[in-house]
């Protein structure tokens, strides 16, 4: 179909599932069971929609060697209900692949391509499986080993250098060199995350977002009561408590890679300072004025520009710089624009290089409820969320301008900029 100007493309709901923790309340639920819990909520919150006016379904993940194998998007759709006829495609950025799904839909609707989509993510990394290599030769005689597809590197090519391919929480730690992070201020920045998340809560914050996951939903072991609120906010932590962890990827007096830090060697990352392993599962749908008509559907937001960017690997933390910036820089505004801002934290010192790189960024605009340290971060699911996060706060406020962004493993940037 040709047009003479791209559509608008709106936001017309988003929702996710509570996020559960490695091993925790969601451990029982299969990832395509998680993903057509989401897509099944947006079209019973549409009541006014017909599913078979859906265009396509657009899912990231950022695994796919297990359950969600087989294009998840796909099967979400078949496990949700939706005609045969709607279609479904699995997208993978790592981190950014809840994101890059919601990027491409709206690409899709501004173009013409459709008139409604649905887009989100999914990750179980409780569930993601252990694989084994094929040998080049059959039958070896000798043991063979099996590699965890949870996070992180893993069949890593010889080829590529060694500065590339280091732990993402080492990654984390050479930007706390870089500015100068301590890890003090790394722990209080954690600490504010848990705060501000319990607030969010208390007062009701995620009620028009979060939908519970439990039995009736499919597939899950524990109950609906289990399977209401985000499961790694620490209520009862403190800057005493996360002191008294040890650093995880480099020990107390262990040298900065060659380059002296302000603590003079030794790590300042730690678990409570780093977003947790998770399962979840978030969903948006987008529809043109068109869509918007037929459904009777009222938007939240209005998707107005994105950007990706990539940077050098091990400095994957501070892909959103450039990313956010490039993004505003499409829509014609600056930071002084933002109402609102979702900045995804990966770990406490990738959050803090980012506000470092952005002086112009208002702290105080960023994870106003909370972030991913504290709420968690499934992976593929993560860009999905915290887009949708945006969405919903701009339509509470009425107006504004809103920024979701965040970093990607490997070294790559990823940032939507919405309005209402």
């Amino acid at each position: 179909m040709l047009i003479d100007r791209p559509r608008d493309v709106y936001v017309v709901d988003a929702v996710r599932t509570p996020i559960g923790k490695y091993g925790g309340m969601l451990s029982a639920a299969r990832p395509d069971d998680l993903a057509a819990h989401v897509v099944k909520a947006l079209v019973d919150r549409a009541p006014g929609l017909d599913p078979a006016r859906i265009d396509d379904v657009y899912l990231g993940n950022a695994n796919g060697a297990g359950e969600e194998n087989r294009d998840v998007a796909r099967m979400a759709v078949l496990l949700a209900g939706l005609p045969v006829t709607v279609p479904g495609v699995t997208v993978n950025r790592l981190c950014g692949s809840g994101m890059e799904a919601v990027i491409q839909a709206a690409r899709a609707v501004a173009l013409g391509d459709a008139s409604v989509a649905v887009a989100g993510g999914v990750e179980s990394m409780s569930r993601a499986p252990w694989v084994l290599p094929k040998p080049e030769r059959a039958f070896p005689a000798g043991p063979q080993t099996l590699h965890s597809t949870t996070l992180g590197w893993r069949l890593t090519n010889p080829r590529m250098p060694d500065e590339w391919t280091v732990a993402l929480g080492e990654g984390a730690e050479l930007i706390a060199d870089r500015y100068g992070i301590t890890r003090e201020q790394q722990d209080t920045y954690a600490l504010a995350s848990h705060e501000k998340a319990a607030r969010a809560w208390k007062d009701g914050a995620f009620d028009a977002e979060v939908v519970p996951y439990g039995d009736d939903a499919g597939g899950a072991a524990a109950d609906r009561d289990g399977c209401v609120r985000d499961e790694c906010i620490r209520e009862d932590t403190s800057l005493q408590a996360l002191g008294k962890l040890r650093p995880a990827f480099r020990k107390t007096g262990e040298a900065r890679c060659g380059t002296p830090g302000p603590e003079a060697g030794g790590g300042t990352v730690t678990a409570g300072n780093s977003s947790p392993l998770n399962d979840g599962a978030a969903a948006l749908l987008l529809m043109d004025e068109q869509g918007l008509r037929a459904s009777g559907c009222e938007p939240l937001a209005r998707i107005r520009s994105s950007a990706v960017t990539g940077i050098a690997p091990q400095y994957f933390g501070l892909g959103p710089v450039e990313a956010a910036g490039r993004a505003l820089e499409k829509a014609g505004r600056g930071y002084e624009a933002l109402h609102t801002v979702e900045l995804n934290e990966a770990f406490a010192a990738q959050a803090l290089g980012c506000l470092a790189g952005s002086p112009d960024l208002d702290p105080a605009l960023v994870n106003p409820h909370g972030g991913a340290i504290a709420l968690g971060h499934p992976l593929g699911a993560s860009g999905a969320r915290i887009t949708g996060a945006v969405a919903h706060r701009l339509a509470a406020a009425g107006s504004g301008t809103g920024l979701a962004t965040l970093c990607i493993g490997v070294g790559q940037g990823l940032a939507v900029v919405l309005e209402r």
